[in-house]
C-alpha cells in the first residue's frame, strides 16, 4: 500500500482528470497522465505529502503520433510516481513547478533550451546547458534537429545575477581551472572575503549525449551510458541496463545481480577514498591526500587485474554482465579488503584527531536540512544534511533486497559531515562486498533480451556513489530509442553548493566544492 499512496492522492484529488499509464515498466513504479491545466496542481498535492521532485524532463513524441510529453518524477520513501502531461506542437507551453519545487528551476530551463517548450511561471528564461551563442530556435532534442549539421554561431551574452552596493565586488572563477578537472564557471559576489552570492554556469562539456542515444541501438547505447560520467561508469551502466531490462521484460540471472552490486560497491569505495584525499588536500593536509589516494590506487589496480578495466567500464550490459570471478579472484578481493580496511582505519584516526583539519571542515559550507529538502538533493549531500535517502534501501533491487544495508545519516550539513558520510560508507561497502562474496550464487551471467515493443518506456533508479541516478527510456515507433533521459545526482546537487556557500569566506569555496564533488559531465547532457 505504501508504494501507491502518492498515486491514490493524485487520483482522488483529480478524479477523472487523472488516468493510469500502463506503458511504463516496471510495474513497481506508478505512472499517471494528467491534463496540462492540472499539472502544477499535482505538484502542489504531492508537496503537501512531503514528496521530493526527483526529475523533470520532456520528450518529442511526434513520431509516435502525439505532440510533446512533459514528465515529472516524484518520490517519497519507497514510492516513485511519474506524472505526464501532453503539450501540443502548436502551443509548446507548460506550467512551471518552481513555486512548489525549487529543484524544477534548472530542469525547466534545460527543457526550454533543448526541447523548445516554455515553462510558464519560471522566472528565469536564460539558456541552460545550451550556451547563448547557439541560435535561439535551435532545439537539439526535437526530432527535426539534425545533430550532424554544424550550427552557425550567433552573438549572445549570459546575464549573470549580480548583487549591488557599496563595497561589493565580483570574483569570476573558471571556466578553465588550475587543475585537471572539467570546466565550470562560478561567479561570486563578495564583501571583503565574505561571500554574498554564488552562481554556477555549466554546459561547457555539453556533448549532446541524450541526443546521441537516439541514434544508437539498445545494446550499443550501453557503451554511451558508461561514458556519461567517467568516474561513475558502473552506476550509469547499471541505471541504463535496468531501465532497458524493465522495458524489455528481461530478468538478469542472480549471479549477474551479485556481480553488478560487487562492481557498484567497489566504485563507491574507490571514489570515496579519492574524495577524502582531495578534501584533505584542500585544507593543505598533504599526508592524508597521498595516503587516501594510495588506497584508491590499490582498488583500481585490483579492478584492472581481475576485471580488465580500472574503472570497470562496459562490464555491465543489458541482460547481465560480461565479467566474472572465480574462487581465486574472490580470495584476492578479500585480501585486498583486509589491507585497505586496516590502513583506512589508521588514516581515519589521523583525520579525526587533527585539530587544524577539524577547524577547516567543521561549520564550513553548511546546507541546512530544510534547504536540502527544498532543493531535493540526493546521495552524500542529502545524508549529510539529515535526509535518509538511498535507493539501496528505499527502492532496492537484487541483491540489495536480500542483504542488509546500513546508511549513515548526519545532521550538521557541513563539509565535515559530507566527509564523514564517505568514511562510514567505505566501511559499509567493505562489509557489503564481503557478504556478496560469501553469498554469490552460481549460474549464467546474461539473459537474452527480446525485441523491444514500440511506444513503451522503462524506468530505473540506482544509488551511485554520488547518489541517486535515474534513467527513463522510451521506445519509438520502430522499436528503437525515441528518448533516453539521464538524471545524474549533480543535476540537483549543484543547487545545494550554491546555497551552502552563503556566509562563508572565498578561500573556503574549493573545500566546499570538493566536499560536494559534483560531476560537470553528468550535468551537461
Amino acid at each position: 500500500m505504501d508504494k501507491i499512496r502518492l498515486k491514490n492522492l493524485v487520483m482522488n484529488a483529480l478524479g477523472s482528470d487523472a488516468s493510469e499509464d500502463d506503458s511504463l515498466a516496471p510495474s513497481t513504479v506508478m505512472s499517471l497522465v494528467v491534463p496540462r491545466s492540472r499539472f502544477a496542481e499535482t505538484a502542489r498535492i504531492l508537496k503537501k505529502e512531503y514528496a521530493l521532485l526527483a526529475a523533470e524532463w520532456a520528450s518529442d513524441e511526434t513520431g509516435l503520433g502525439r505532440g510533446y510529453g512533459v514528465y515529472a518524477c516524484f518520490r517519497r520513501e519507497k514510492e516513485y510516481l511519474v506524472v505526464k502531461m501532453e503539450v501540443p506542437t502548436d502551443d509548446p507551453v507548460f506550467p512551471s513547478l518552481v513555486k512548489k519545487y525549487p529543484a524544477a528551476f534548472r530542469f525547466e530551463r534545460q527543457i526550454q533550451s533543448l526541447m523548445g517548450l516554455m515553462p510558464a511561471g519560471n522566472p528565469d528564461n536564460r539558456p541552460w546547458i545550451k550556451h547563448e551563442d547557439w541560435p535561439a530556435d535551435a532545439w537539439p532534442l526535437r526530432k527535426t534537429f539534425d545533430g550532424a549539421k554544424k550550427l552557425p554561431r550567433v552573438a549572445g551574452e549570459y546575464r549573470w545575477i549580480r548583487a549591488e552596493g557599496e563595497g561589493i565586488y565580483e570574483i569570476p572563477v573558471g571556466p578553465v581551472h588550475a587543475g585537471i578537472i572539467e570546466p565550470g564557471h562560478f561567479r561570486f559576489q563578495a564583501m571583503g572575503e565574505d561571500i554574498i552570492n554564488l552562481e554556477a554556469r555549466l554546459g561547457y562539456v555539453h556533448k549532446g549525449i541524450e541526443k546521441r542515444f537516439e541514434t544508437l541501438s539498445w545494446v550499443d547505447a550501453s557503451r554511451l551510458a558508461a561514458r556519461v560520467s567517467g568516474d561513475t561508469t558502473v552506476a550509469h551502466s547499471l541505471g541504463y541496463a535496468r531501465a532497458v531490462e524493465a522495458l524489455a521484460g528481461c530478468i538478469p540471472p542472480d549471479r549477474a545481480h551479485w556481480l553488478r552490486a560487487l562492481f557498484l560497491e567497489r566504485e563507491r569505495i574507490a571514489n570515496h577514498l579519492g574524495d577524502l584525499g582531495a578534501i584533505c588536500n584542500d585544507v593543505a593536509f598533504a599526508f592524508l591526500f597521498y595516503q587516501f589516494h594510495r588506497l584508491k590506487e590499490i582498488v583500481l589496480r585490483t579492478n584492472m587485474n581481475l576485471f580488465g578495466h580500472r574503472f570497470l567500464m562496459d562490464r555491465i550490459v543489458p541482460g547481465g554482465v560480461i565479467a566474472d570471478i572465480d574462487p581465486d579472484k574472490a580470495q584476492t578481493i578479500m585480501e585486498e579488503l583486509a589491507l585497505i580496511e586496516k590502513d583506512f582505519e589508521r588514516l581515519v584516526a589521523v583525520y579525526d584527531d587533527n585539530s587544524s583539519l577539524e577547524d577547516r571542515v567543521r561549520d564550513t559550507g553548511v546546507l541546512r536540512s530544510e534547504v536540502a529538502r527544498d532543493l531535493c538533493v540526493v546521495g552524500i549531500v542529502a545524508r549529510a544534511s539529515g535526509l535518509n535517502l538511498d535507493c539501496r534501501i528505499h527502492h532496492p533491487f537484487p541483491p540489495y533486497d536480500r542483504i542488509e544495508v546500513n546508511v549513515p545519516v548526519l545532521v550538521s550539513g557541513d563539509a565535515h559531515a559530507r566527509a564523514w558520510v564517505r568514511v562510514e560508507e567505505v566501511r559499509e561497502s567493505i562489509r557489503i562486498i564481503r557478504e556478496l562474496l560469501r553469498s554469490m550464487p552460481t549460474g549464467r551471467l546474461t539473459t537474452p533480451m527480446d525485441r523491444i515493443i514500440a511506444n513503451r518506456s522503462g524506468f530505473s533508479a540506482v544509488e551511485g556513489w554520488r547518489g541517486e541516478i535515474i534513467y527513463w527510456v522510451q521506445s519509438g515507433q520502430n522499436g528503437g530509442i525515441n528518448r533516453c533521459m539521464v538524471r545524474d545526482p549533480s543535476s540537483v546537487n549543484w543547487l545545494g553548493l550554491e546555497q551552502c556557500i552563503h556566509g562563508n569566506i572565498v578561500p573556503d569555496f574549493p573545500l566546499c566544492n570538493k566536499s560536494f564533488n559534483q560531476s560537470y559531465s553528468g550535468n551537461d547532457l
